[in-house]
């Protein structure tokens, strides 16, 4: 920037944020090379991403080139970051503007990993400690004029983001100790003992890699068990016929599975016998009111596991639509947000949204119509709201026709989730009922809907309350309801033969919710206990990325809707260490990283715990047999 007139620097993470933030800015306006100057003399300038990387080892140390054992592990004393060539042009001219700018305002995007891309970009360039202190931040979660002269006028001091940007630093380095140094050492060990290539090992792809070899291996080695249900078909002395299903007590204990299943024919027909054209006696009634809370607003993974499910689409293309929503089209808002909530700053917006949504969605009408938005759903709350809320419509309007099919089914579905805050609560009856017949327990259960609520806006999409799965099967509600003591008469029993099923192949919807719900994979009780509330593995905006890098690196394939291992894949996770494919490591230091964005870990404990058990690791790896070469009898083909 050749001038010495003073000036304001906006930094953002992209060219598309950069003009929409231009955009808001006096005009006329001077596009630069690299920037855009209002008539004011404000500056809008943009990161291309990650304009700075991590150092390859061989820059700490030239013998580093070859790969070799006796190096390992490989931890710099000192961190370098290096400009990437392929966009070192435009580094070069933000450094200038920085460099030359009077105030600067941080305009990445409001996660762990927009805060640090600009950051990295400003420490590289040495600024004062002053000028530093005068770094303001800028968070768009919106790239609607309206919405970003809002966050214009909301700046806050850069400096209270620091632990968020030291989570992601953490993070970024891990990544490099843990990926680079666990790769070599296999691919060494691999190689020595016979296997031609590259084994790539990551601290979250590895995991989820496991995930899904260890599933496989449970479809390949299962063996159906056949299991056996009684029901009780039971008359009232309303002549009102209900079915009853029978709860084997703990005498029965021996004929059953570890999750209660009869596995023995004969017990059950025995049961059959002793209770057909025997009197019952109602023991228990219970005729419970219940509700259901509309479904929060999506963040990006509960969204990308929404869209796999409808309409068969892969965590990387809902990213993907929802970039092109958001930066193109400025539909929605933030896309990477891992934020179930809205601020109650939004409540301002309502009207603006709803009449967009109507504009935008004519299958939306009607549902925008019997919506009543003075509803107060639990949604809006801004103690859980940080750096970025939930993906919800903005107040732009367009022509769906300007929108690719899938644009459309995306958009209509955060549409529909927002206008749900605005239904009332499904509200259902749950009915059970206990029988002794002879000394055994028959139970029967059944929902009834009350209101629908904002069910009616998900008929299409055959919604189920988790209420409603325990009902036997189209039991049905008696018309007449049974007393307590009554007695009742058994007309019939019905057995049903079952056979136990394998678990299912992993899909794209349900090995994301594996990855946000990782805890129920982690062997270790106390972790297990800690992640039940904070889980995941890798973030919001990593996990469609990790998921697409496994099938380039063909250790995953799909089959038809299933994602299933490889050869290569299975056997390299058969190989490892248990530690290094199981989640539990890297989920205890996912909640770190996030304890250390919120100010209750340091960097310095994080890095510490990592060295020492990557050493450990190392060392265990280095005298291990990795044997990849042939694919295991007990796997089959991917």
């Amino acid at each position: 920037m050749q001038s010495n007139q003073s000036f304001r620097l906006f930094i953002a993470e992209k060219p598309s944020l950069a003009r929409a933030i231009a955009d808001v800015l006096p005009k006329p306006h001077q596009k630069g090379n690299g920037f855009i100057k209002a008539s004011n003399g404000d500056i809008v300038s943009w990161c291309i991403g990650h304009l700075l990387e991590q150092a390859t080892p061989e820059v700490y140390d030239e013998r580093y080139k070859k790969w070799a054992l006796d190096d390992l592990p490989i931890v710099p004393d000192k961190w370098i970051l290096m400009p990437k060539s392929s966009t070192e042009k435009q580094f070069n001219i933000l450094v200038d503007l920085i460099k030359s700018a009077d105030q600067i305002v941080h305009a990445g995007d409001p996660d762990r990993e927009g805060q640090l891309l600009v950051d990295e970009v400003l420490n590289y360039c040495q600024l004062t400690p002053e000028k530093r202190k005068t770094i303001q931040r800028c968070l768009i979660s919106d790239l609607n004029a309206s919405a970003v002269e809002k966050s214009l006028e909301q700046l806050r001091s850069n400096q209270d983001f620091i632990p968020l940007s030291t989570s992601a630093l953490a993070r970024a380095r891990a990544d490099w100790l843990y990926g680079m140094n666990m790769s070599r050492v296999c691919t060494l060990v691999g190689q020595r003992n016979g296997y031609r290539g590259v084994l790539s090992i990551g601290r979250v792809q590895t995991p989820i890699l496991g995930l899904v070899v260890r599933r496989d291996l449970e479809i390949t080695q299962f063996v159906p068990k056949p299991f056996y249900e009684v029901f009780a078909i039971l008359q009232t002395k309303h002549n009102e016929i209900f079915k009853a299903k029978w709860q084997p007590s703990e005498a029965c204990a021996p004929y059953q599975d570890e999750e209660g299943r009869v596995l023995v024919k004969r017990l059950a027909e025995n049961v059959c016998q002793r209770i057909k054209d025997q009197s019952g006696i109602i023991d228990k009634v219970s005729n419970k009111k219940k509700e259901l809370a509309p479904p929060m607003p999506f963040n990006l993974s509960a969204l990308q596991i929404e869209m796999a499910k409808r309409n068969g689409l892969s965590a990387q293309e809902v990213l993907d639509i929802c970039q092109s929503l958001y930066e193109k089209h400025k539909l929605i808002t933030y896309p990477r947000s891992d934020c179930r909530f809205l601020p109650e700053e939004h409540l301002k917006q309502i009207n603006g949204v709803k009449a967009a949504i109507e504009n935008n969605c004519l299958e939306l009408q009607t549902a925008v119509n019997d919506a009543d938005f003075t509803l107060r759903s639990k949604a809006w709350n801004d103690k859980k709201v940080e750096a970025h809320h939930a993906i919800i419509p903005t107040l732009r309007k367009t022509k769906m026709d300007n929108l690719s099919s899938n644009e459309q089914a995306v958009y209509q579905v955060i549409a529909t989730q927002y206008l749900a805050q605005f239904y009332p609560v499904y509200k259902y009856a749950e009915l059970q009922i206990d029988v002794d017949i002879g000394g055994g327990k028959f139970t029967s259960k059944a929902n009834q809907m009350l209101d629908e609520g904002w069910k009616v806006l998900f008929r299409s999409k055959n919604y189920q309350a988790e209420s409603d799965k325990d009902s036997n099967e189209n039991n049905g509600l008696l018309t007449k309801l049974v007393k307590k003591g009554e007695l009742v008469q058994c007309i019939d029993t019905e057995l049903l033969s079952k056979e136990t099923q394998p678990p299912r192949p992993f899909t794209d919807a349900t090995l994301l919710s594996a990855m946000t719900g990782i805890a129920r994979f982690v062997k270790d009780p106390e972790i297990k206990k800690i992640l039940r509330e904070t889980d995941g593995l890798g973030t919001e905006a990593t996990r469609a990325g990790i998921i697409e890098l496994l099938f380039k690196r063909q250790f995953l394939t799909r089959q038809g809707k299933s994602i299933r291992s490889t050869p290569i894949g299975q056997n390299l996770i058969l190989s490892l260490p248990e530690s290094v494919s199981m989640p539990d490591m890297t989920a205890h230091w996912e909640l770190q990283l996030e304890e250390i964005s919120k100010k209750e870990f340091s960097y310095q404990q994080f890095m510490h715990q990592l060295n020492s058990s990557l050493l450990s690791l190392v060392e265990q790896l280095k005298h291990s047999r990795l044997k990849i070469q042939s694919v295991s009898p007990n796997m089959k083909k991917g």
